[in-house]
């Protein structure tokens, strides 16, 4: 193999090293060809059998395998006539054996086998030795080759070539390098560096992409024709490479072509812009679109339209979609974020060349979700992706919304699953961190958001998706071609020793060094192994003298970790062991020592910041660039208008440049700016504000006049007319010079060495019956502008027609959605008579119809013409009219836009603060040099006998000296040397005029403005205080209080004050007497101004004062000691109680409260001392509770009652009040059966008989007492009773309760379950009742105990009742009583009686009467004891 020389160092002296490798390549080859003999020879048919072992199999590595396949691939194919041969006699050979095998049978196939056996071990003996030699030398060669290789300098494998290109389009310079290790590439336009940073975005883009080195120059100019060189440079050279770019540009007919070529050459129609691209100022998640309209339709639209983004080409997408119809090319972007705010181009193909057009696009910050939270962060990118880590960076938001940012939170979200996960938390100083524990294989987006003390900002865009891996892998494997497209792997791991242990990682180091964190990086062990490999860190702080483990979460995959942990202020050294599945490597050589680096510093402003003039609403910027660190991300711009603190956001997308447009201003206002820079560590300061600029046009050269006219003619001169430019350049017209053509001639000749002031030139000295044709250039203080096309021909030959010429100067006024003004200047030539009018006629865009604006001639030189079509475009032209008949029509004028243009500034019609009536007109976009110009009634300027004009930047007034009658009429008013129509009227109207005139005398003899008239207010003590407001007064203002027509002041009883600031004036009377009846005028005077307000205080008026006023002083001198702030009133609550209370102020610990009730002190009063509270609680009310009832407070210092009356109509009241909330009170009616039938009821907290009423009804029926029903009441209770119920019974019944105005009802529906349910309740009760009142009982008659003496009678009587009769019998002790001998039953009626005659001892117990019929049955009992005679006592008390 051959290694091809970089046509770059042709003419260079080849290194050392390079013959070294050609050496090897050399003896490489040599060697290939005996080991394709010797395959050849190994290959003999001399073997007729080949055996193999495993031993021969083990002893062959890997790589051995692989470089012999890529030997033997890369060999040649042909075939010497020595190995044919050799094949040949094999064959004969093999034919002959095969005969004599089968002519000796077995035993010579054996002996044959047994031969070429012992012969092919021997020869494997021998060989095997020498190939094991080979190889060793192939591998030690190999291993040679690739540290050569890897230590070699640059050189080029495909150089750059020259490319000749056509202005606007891209450039794409490519070449190939090759070098160990890779070369550091710059690249030079005629020797001078390319830094992108410092062109327009996207004119650069320089890419390496593993030795593909490319250079792409887009939309290039004239500027880009040069020669441009790229450079490479490692350790071991440096290699360069040039090439030339011709940039041409077409030049169609001047470039030589024939017109008719020309035109063939055209594949279409010439396309332009129809419309302008303008700046839009889109927000952070919304739409928004650009759309510009060209002048022809366009072919294969998707072809020749494109649009770009700071350079870069914009496709459709998922969130962006590009479409074209009716001639209009749009741009949609669905949901705006930051990195969409740039420079968009459109761009469309044309036979004469591309034609573009460009606009900047501003996305501002979304609403924040918390106020005060910072904007959203913007260009999320993931850097130095591993299997398990990488480095995320992003740029800071420009808007931190007044607090300066304090950290950042990174989200990550797994593949598409959608759901944001916080993984990490960065510092408010740096916009780089390392984000670890990712898993290999799995795909990740990640969003930052900013944190200030205000809370967390929106997120930011989501990163590009980023899959997980060794990308450093394809570097360990090298690719050898051969044949036709085929190639061979081979990777650096087969060429290593078989291991299984791996070896200590190498070159521990710093990879990056933050104010938190270390990136180490490392070298993978050689020879690795085979097995995959994991790593474990171990740190040591300086002077320690230990080791620590470093603790991970999940196994470090990758030759690099980021340490987040470390202390500030101290060195540390760190080693790496290496791990796989046999186990764990030695240390590796510790690291250098390594410390965390302090807070990064943001970049310094820029310097020489400067602004100029743009446009009527942008300003340009130009900044120096900032040099310092290589971490400059872009600059923000913030601007504010002159006079306000508060700084606005002007891009929220770093600009790369120095230099900027900021559009979107408001003409006429000044601004400052800043600019402040972006890096890593964040936004640093702003620079120094720019000085205040007004936003105004900037001066340039005006463009050229154009639509030439001849306006007269005579013999040998002729009057020319034109149009002006369109762009006046921002200044004034100073004049225009004039060239003439003569066509009989070849040279072009000027007609004026002066400025032709006006629009109107006469030339002379011309050849009568020739032709001529002229141009122009107009001047302003920006120089000469653009040439003129050349007219038409015009005839030298003097007028005599007897029609009028052509009027001149037609000018389109106040244009609005449906009118406008024409105005012009009459003809030069007047034919034949004076003009008597002129005839106006239009004509829509894209008509050829001329109709007329009026039926006749008008006689003056204006018309306002009305009834038009908004939205649409007209042309109008002149004509003059004569006794002869109408002229030449004057030039049309351009095509005018029918709309109402929402800033249009109007007149303004007031009053001045002296008094003089004004119009005064506003013009901020008017330039610099700009005049106003008034006329009344388009007449001409107005009379300076009566009115007076004033002129202030972008401003002019008409002031009224002394109006009249004589100033109506409509006063209009144009703005000069503007590119676009500024001009405005207003019609002064009797009316108006009238109104502005009583305004006028208002401002001249003015009025103190009065806001409150004369008010009275009776104050604590019992003063009387007279006020009044007005406007606030200067120190100056004077004040006469004049009473009954003479002025008083100030004195004891009657104080005046005067407050000129607050505009009061107040009176304080302290002790109001008839003395003070009358009337109170206050006469004001500030300088001009005047005012009088008159206050009478007489008769009613005064009388009610006096009382009020005298009993506010006795309520005062009241309340000097304790007294009654909330005076004795009733109240009842919901269980029906009635409240007294009230509440005293001002006491103190000796002060004492009393109760008093019908002039008796009422001992059940309370009163609380601390809340000054008392309270008096009726429990129930009634009439012995009427009367008075009195609280009496009292102490040194005074003595304060309160009484309350609960008689008549007042305890009317509190009754009906009871019985409101009485009938509130009632719970919902009840259905309960009863004995005698069905009650239905209500409880209530209380029931008075005469303050409520109760009603009962079935179905809507009153229902009266009779002897079925029954209707009562208890206090807490209202009944219905329902005796012996029926179905008739059944339906709805409803309580009626009525107290005072309140009205309640209650209903219940006595029917289907409810009805059985209490007829079932009733025929229950009633059964009881039946058995109860028959079953046996023994009624009354049985003492529960009895003594008696011995040998006595005793006798037991008791009454029983029962239906039937019960059956009787006696029980002594639970056992049945014998009646027997002394023991006797006798049964009267319903008596019982028992006798036990000659009672005993053993007669004692308990004895009991046993009845029993069949409803029941009862025991009466009775305890028995007997004495002897004198125990009486001690039984007794045993008993």
């Amino acid at each position: 193999m051959t290694l091809p020389h970089s046509l770059g160092n042709a003419g260079e002296p080849q290194p050392r090293q390079t013959v070294e490798v050609h050496r090897l390549e050399h003896r490489q080859e040599e060697e290939q060809k005996e080991q394709r003999q010797h395959s050849l020879h190994m290959g003999s048919s001399v073997r007729r059998r080949t055996f193999r072992s495993s031993e021969e199999e083990y002893q062959f590595s890997a790589a051995d395998y692989a470089l012999a396949a890529a030997l033997a691939l890369t060999a040649s194919s042909e075939v010497s006539w020595e190995a044919q041969l050799r094949r040949r006699t094999s064959t004969v050979e093999l034919e002959e054996r095969g005969q004599k095998r089968v002519r000796f049978g077995n035993d010579l196939e054996r002996t044959d086998i047994a031969f070429l056996r012992t012969q092919w071990l021997l020869r494997q003996r021998r060989d095997r030795k020498a190939l094991r030699r080979r190889t060793e030398e192939k591998v030690r060669e190999a291993k040679e080759l690739r540290e050569l290789c890897s230590g070699r300098g640059p050189w080029f494998w495909i150089p750059l070539r020259s490319h000749a290109v056509w202005e606007h389009t891209t450039v794409l310079l490519t070449c190939t390098v090759q070098g160990s290790p890779p070369p550091q590439v710059t690249w030079y336009k005629n020797d001078t560096r390319i830094d992108p940073r410092l062109f327009p975005v996207g004119k650069y883009r320089i890419t390496n992409n593993y030795g593909l080195l490319t250079l792409e120059i887009r939309r290039c100019t004239k500027e880009d024709s040069a020669t441009y060189t790229v450079k490479v440079k490692n350790a071991f050279g440096q290699a360069s490479s040039y090439a030339k770019v011709l940039v041409r540009t077409y030049l169609g007919k001047e470039a030589g072509f024939d017109s008719e070529i020309f035109k063939r050459l055209m594949f279409g129609p010439s396309v332009d812009f129809a419309s302008v691209l303008k700046p839009v100022f889109a927000r952070e998640k919304e739409p928004f679109s650009l759309t510009c309209l060209f002048s022809e339709d366009i072919l294969d639209a998707e072809q020749n339209i494109q649009w770009f983004r700071d350079g870069r080409l914009v496709r459709s997408s998922d969130r962006q979609q590009t479409l074209y119809a009716d001639r209009q090319a749009s741009l949609k972007v669905f949901c705006a974020h930051k990195e969409d705010e740039g420079l968009y181009t459109v761009r469309v193909a044309s036979p004469s060349g591309p034609r573009e057009q460009s606009t900047y696009v501003f996305v501002r910050d979304a609403a924040a979700e918390k106020p005060g939270a910072p904007g959203s962060p913007l260009n999320v990118l993931c850097l130095d992706v591993k299997k398990d880590s990488l480095i995320l960076a992003w740029t800071p938001p420009s808007d931190t919304r007044g607090s300066p940012i304090t950290g950042y939170s990174v989200e990550l979200c797994q593949g598409e699953s959608g759901q944001w996960v916080p993984c990490h938390e960065a510092p408010g100083g740096t916009c780089r961190c390392p984000i670890q524990g990712l898993v290999e294989g799995q795909s990740y987006r990640f969003r930052v958001r900013a944190i200030n003390k205000a809370g967390s900002g929106l997120p930011s865009k989501a990163s590009e998706l980023v899959v997980m891996g060794d990308h450093d892998e394809a570097r360990r494997k090298t690719e050898i071609p051969f044949g036709l497209g085929n190639k061979i792997v081979v990777s650096e791991d087969d060429f290593e020793d078989s291991v299984t242990i791996p070896s200590p990682p190498t070159h521990v180091h710093a990879i990056e060094i933050r104010e938190a964190y270390v990136v180490l990086g490392w070298e993978e062990p050689r020879p690795r192994g085979r097995a995959p490999l994991t790593y474990s860190l171990e740190k040591s702080v300086i002077g320690s003298g230990t080791w620590e483990a470093i603790s991970t979460e999940t196994p470090v995959k990758s030759p690099r970790f980021a340490l987040l942990d470390l202390e500030k202020g101290k060195s540390y050294v760190f080693r790496v062991r290496a791990m796989n599945q046999y186990g764990m490597s030695d240390p590796s050589e510790p690291s250098e020592p390594i410390t965390l680096r302090g807070k990064p510093a943001t970049l310094p402003p820029p310097a020489q910041v400067q602004a100029f003039r743009d446009t009527q609403t942008s300003v340009s910027l130009t900044w120096d660039s900032v040099s310092e660190g290589p971490e400059l991300l872009g600059y923000y711009i913030y601007s504010r208008e002159a006079g306000s603190s508060e700084w606005q956001t002007v891009n929220n997308k770093p600009i790369q440049g120095t230099k900027f447009t900021v559009p979107g201003l408001r003409t006429g206002k000044e601004y400052e700016f800043c600019v402040r820079s972006v890096s890593e560590a964040g936004v640093g300061e702003s620079s120094v504000p720019t000085e205040p600029i007004r936003v105004k046009q900037a001066l340039a050269t005006p463009s050229a006049p154009y639509d030439f006219i001849l306006l007269n003619c005579g013999k040998n001169d002729m009057v020319i007319g034109w149009k002006p430019p369109k762009r006046r350049g921002g200044g004034k017209i100073l004049g225009y010079f004039l060239d003439q053509h003569d066509s009989e001639e070849l040279d072009w000749h000027s007609v004026n060495q002066q400025p032709v002031p006006t629009q109107v030139c006469k030339v002379s000295n011309l050849c009568e019956g020739h032709f001529y044709e002229f141009r122009a250039r107009a001047t302003n203080w920006a120089g000469v502008g653009e040439l003129s096309a050349p007219s038409s021909l015009f005839e030298c030959k003097e007028w005599t027609m007897p029609q009028p010429g052509p009027p001149y100067d037609v000018q389109a006024l106040e244009v609005q959605a449906s009118s406008l003004m024409l105005k012009w200047e009459p003809p030069l030539y007047t034919g034949a008579g004076p003009v008597t009018g002129y005839l106006i006629s239009f004509q829509e865009e894209g008509s050829e119809q001329w109709k007329p604006v009026t039926p006749d001639p008008v006689s003056g030189t204006h018309l306002r013409v009305s009834d038009l079509q908004p939205g649409k475009r007209y042309v109008f032209q002149v004509q003059a009219v004569n006794s002869a008949g109408p002229g030449q029509p004057s030039m049309p004028t351009d095509p005018i836009l029918l709309e109402d243009k929402p800033d249009a500034p109007e007149i303004k019609v007031g009053v001045d603060e002296e008094g003089f009536i004004y119009l005064a007109f506003e013009a901020p976009e008017a330039p610099d040099s700009s005049e106003f110009e008034w006329s009344k009634d388009y007449k001409g300027p107005p009379d300076p006998q009566r009115v007076k004009i004033e002129e202030e930047v972008n401003k002019s007034k008409v002031i009224l000296k002394e109006p009249g009658l004589e100033d109506l009429g409509t006063y209009s008013v144009v703005v000069t040397n503007a590119d676009e129509d500024i001009s405005a009227s207003h019609t002064l109207t009797e009316e108006e005029l009238n109104k502005l005139k009583k305004l006028s005398h208002e401002i001249r003899n003015p009025v103190i403005k009065l806001i409150s008239g004369w008010n009275v207010d009776i104050l604590e003590r019992g003063e009387v205080r007279l006020w009044l407001e007005v406007e606030k007064l200067s120190p100056a203002a004077e004040l006469h209080l004049i009473f009954n027509q003479k002025e008083i002041f100030s004195s004891p009883n009657r104080k005046i004050n005067f407050d000129r600031e607050k505009g009061l004036v107040e009176v304080i009377i302290q002790e109001l007497s008839e003395d003070d009846k009358g009337s109170y005028t206050a006469q004001l005077r500030d300088g001009k101004a005047t005012n009088q307000i008159t206050l009478a205080l007489v008769d009613d008026d005064f009388d009610k004062l006096l009382r009020k006023a005298d009993a506010k002083r006795r309520d005062w001198k009241r309340k000097q000691g304790p007294y009654f702030e909330e005076f004795l009133q009733w109240k009842v609550t919901e269980d029906c109680q009635v409240l007294l209370t009230c509440k005293v102020t001002n006491t103190k610990k000796e002060t004492r409260f009393q109760w008093f009730f019908q002039k008796k002190e009422a001992p059940d009063g309370q009163y609380d001392p601390e809340t000054g509270a008392g309270l008096l609680c009726i429990e129930e009310l009634s009439k012995e509770a009427m009367g008075t009832y009195r609280a009496v407070v009292s102490d040194e210092r005074g003595e304060d009652d309160t009484m309350l009356d609960l008689t008549d109509e007042a305890l009317d009241t509190v009754f009906t009040e009871l019985g409101r909330i009485g009938v509130l009170s009632a719970t919902p009616l009840k259905v309960q059966g009863t004995e005698e039938g069905i009650r239905i009821f209500s409880k209530v907290k209380y029931y008075n008989v005469e303050y409520m009423k109760t009603t009962w009804f079935h179905k809507e029926k009153r229902l009266e007492t009779g002897d079925r029903v029954r209707a009562g009441t208890t206090l807490d209770e209202i009944w219905l009773h329902i005796l012996d119920p029926k179905d008739s019974d059944k339906g709805k019944y409803t309580l009626e309760l009525a107290a005072g105005k309140e009205t309640r009802q209650l209903s219940t529906d006595l029917s289907g379950q409810a009805f059985e349910d209490a007829m079932a309740e009733h025929q229950r009760l009633k059964a009881l009742a039946i058995i109860e009142k028959n079953r046996a009982k023994v009624v009354r008659g049985l003492p529960d105990v009895a003594t008696i003496m011995e040998d006595k009678t005793l006798c037991l009587t008791c009454v029983i009742s029962g239906d039937p009769a019960p059956e009787i019998s006696w029980l002594k002790n639970d056992q049945p009583v014998a009646f027997l001998d002394r023991y006797h039953m006798e049964v009267r009626g319903s008596e019982v009686t028992i006798t036990i005659e000659k009672v005993n001892s053993e007669d004692s117990g308990r004895y009991g009467v046993f009845v029993k019929n069949k409803y029941g049955s009862e025991t009466g009992q009775v305890t028995i004891s007997v004495f002897k005679h004198g125990e009486e006592l001690k039984v007794l008390k045993d008993m």
